[in-house]
């Protein structure tokens, strides 16, 4: 069971380090946001936040038909192995996950089966057929507890500040039902260190 406190309660601003190199990795096309560089070495203890965004005039993912569908994808996706979704929430746009991965390459393969499946359940749910994401994943790889801290605290309450930017009155310690901390069936237990105790020992 998700802890709300210790999670809603941290700083909401992700604070990680890193990014593409200027210059790094094959041309961008027009309207891309995410490089096309190779990715960095993973090691199976670090796990990583992934965003995912979705194209221009798409639906609300938080809209009830869209998140049900969405739902059952990330339920479905708990059977593979060597990759996990520990936590994740659903934005109108697009999609914050902690995952874990024995390497880069489960990573990349996991996404992808990931991103496949979702946007099938997205264009079923909207009797609708073509692109859902406007392009590759974002990863960064969470190395530090407090850089695991931080993430956790931004992708559970990344519903709040947007909110919060509408100018919409919301309860900061209550619980994004389109999140993984509203229902904990449909993600993995984690399994590095960092996420299972390390996280909570620098989030005091």
């Amino acid at each position: 069971m998700a802890r709300r406190t210790r999670q809603l309660g941290l700083a909401l601003r992700y604070k990680g380090r890193g990014g593409p190199r200027a210059g790094a990795g094959r041309p961008k096309k027009p309207g891309a946001g995410v490089s096309h560089g190779k990715r960095p070495t993973l090691s199976p203890h670090h796990p990583v936040h992934v965003t995912l965004r979705a194209v221009t005039g798409l639906s609300s993912l938080r809209a009830k038909k869209c998140f049900r569908s969405i739902a059952r994808a990330f339920a479905h996706a708990r059977e593979g192995t060597g990759f996990g979704v520990v936590h994740f929430s659903v934005q109108g746009n697009h999609l914050h996950l902690i995952v874990e991965a024995d390497d880069r390459s489960a990573l990349s393969r996991g996404m992808q089966g990931l991103a496949i499946r979702i946007a099938r359940a997205v264009n079923r749910a909207l009797g609708r057929r073509g692109t859902v994401f406007a392009d590759r994943y974002h990863a960064h790889v969470l190395s530090s507890r407090r850089e695991v801290a931080n993430a956790i605290a931004y992708v559970l309450g990344n519903w709040f500040v947007h909110a919060s930017r509408r100018g919409e009155v919301r309860d900061a310690e209550a619980i994004d039902h389109c999140s993984s901390a509203a229902d904990r069936s449909l993600v993995v237990r984690p399994r590095t260190w960092l996420l299972r105790i390390g996280w909570f020992m620098d989030s005091g």
